[in-house]
């Protein structure tokens, strides 16, 4: 990696307040999110852990040790949380990241960071083996929504509920293989037959909504209208009284405007922290 300033601060200098500071917040965001993380509380985890890297952005030297070893504890939890929220595609990406941040360091001290590097290999073969399954699943849930679809057609009220179920799932298996706007189609058609057989929105359709707007958040095209799908379902949920869907939207809607506002920063950061970015102060001006 390339220095950041004409003169890189040596491993042993002190920290300046600034960093220290930095550091520290990280370090404390990063605490609240494993905290989130032991609940199964992942989209609130991965909140956290994006403001500690966006936290981190502002630090005056990357290739300083201290940074580059919150960085890999970061880049890890980064990719374990979006394993847990099953988007192994966007979990892949990372761990891309984290070995090549990993690299470094493993040359600078093999026995401290061997086994970051270790946790990342098993949880590269975790996401392998969790497509394989998706795949697999993905095949017979497709051919029950089919059967169902007849069903549905044939006029058994009975079906059209199962058939959402079925649908939903469809389109999260999607998801979790990365074929993000092919599951967009699955949760529309979900929405479609669930309205269908409520005549309203209820909080069954928020809640579909909802993850549909979770899958656009992944392609970054379709973030606007994520956002303008999240405004829309606040309404709905405030009229329905459910507190704990207006939290989980207020949540998305903060993350995805801050995808939008933050996505050519994001994109310069990871490759300044891959070594190959060029120089700091050079991305800044963009």
């Amino acid at each position: 990696m390339k220095k950041n300033n004409k003169t890189a601060a040596s491993p042993a200098a002190p920290l300046t307040e600034k960093d220290r500071l930095i550091l520290e917040e990280a370090v404390a965001t990063r605490k609240t999110a494993h905290d989130f993380a032991q609940k199964e509380q992942y989209t609130d985890a991965l909140e956290r852990i994006i403001a500690a890297l966006k936290g981190l952005r502002d630090f005056s030297d990357y290739e300083r040790r201290e940074f580059k070893e919150l960085m890999v504890v970061l880049l890890f939890d980064l990719a374990e949380v979006h394993f847990n929220l099953k988007d192994y595609k966007q979990s892949e990406k990372e761990l891309e990241t984290l070995f090549k941040v990993l690299d470094g360091l493993l040359k600078l001290d093999a026995e401290r960071f061997g086994h970051l590097h270790i946790l990342a290999m098993e949880l590269s073969t975790r996401i392998l083996r969790s497509r394989r399954k998706v795949m697999d699943m993905l095949v017979k849930q497709k051919i029950n929504a089919e059967q169902l679809y007849e069903k549905v057609n044939q006029g058994v009220v009975a079906a059209t509920d199962k058939l959402v179920e079925s649908l939903r799932k469809v389109g999260q298996l999607l998801a979790a293989a990365g074929d993000y706007r092919e599951a967009l189609k699955f949760y529309a058609e979900a929405v479609k037959f669930s309205k269908k057989r409520t005549g309203k929105m209820s909080r069954k359709e928020v809640k579909l909504s909802i993850e549909m707007a979770e899958v656009m958040m992944r392609v970054r095209q379709l973030r606007p209208r994520a956002r303008r799908l999240l405004a829309a379902l606040l309404k709905h949920a405030i009229a329905l009284e459910t507190v704990e869907l207006e939290e989980e939207i207020l949540t998305l809607t903060e993350m995805v405007e801050n995808q939008i506002e933050n996505e050519p920063r994001w994109k310069q950061f990871f490759l300044l922290v891959a070594g190959k970015g060029g120089k700091k102060k050079d991305a800044e001006k963009k």
